[in-house]
């Protein structure tokens, strides 16, 4: 059986996987930057507080509803503080699992996000 270097042969595979390889790596860097524009909000206490972040849970503000400011009850507010912040976090996995589920087989070439 002959092998010759007819054809595209290894050398044309090796140079599509390499172009395949950068466009996701392109894609990649679309999908991060697009992850840390999307903003999550998260609620708890029915709004009374609420925590804006992006898609990779970059918390960036709060706000709460004077009407659960009670000083002798700071526990209380602590608690919603981090349900509102819990509740981000898990739609922010959400997004953020669903945008980045396609890349999750190129191995080394992910750039560690995953």
């Amino acid at each position: 059986m002959s092998y010759g270097r007819g054809g595209m042969g290894m050398g044309g595979n090796m140079q599509n996987l390499m172009k395949q390889a950068q466009k996701m790596q392109e894609e990649m860097k679309e999908t991060e930057k697009l992850l840390d524009e999307w903003e999550i909000v998260g609620t708890a206490g029915g709004e009374a507080v609420v925590v804006y972040m992006n898609a990779k849970k970059i918390i960036d503000g709060i706000e709460i509803d004077k009407s659960v400011i009670d000083p002798d009850d700071e526990e209380f507010l602590e608690d919603l503080v981090l349900a509102a912040i819990n509740d981000g976090y898990k739609k922010a996995d959400e997004v953020y699992a669903e945008k980045m589920a396609k890349f999750a087989g190129m191995g080394g070439l992910g750039g560690g996000l995953l």
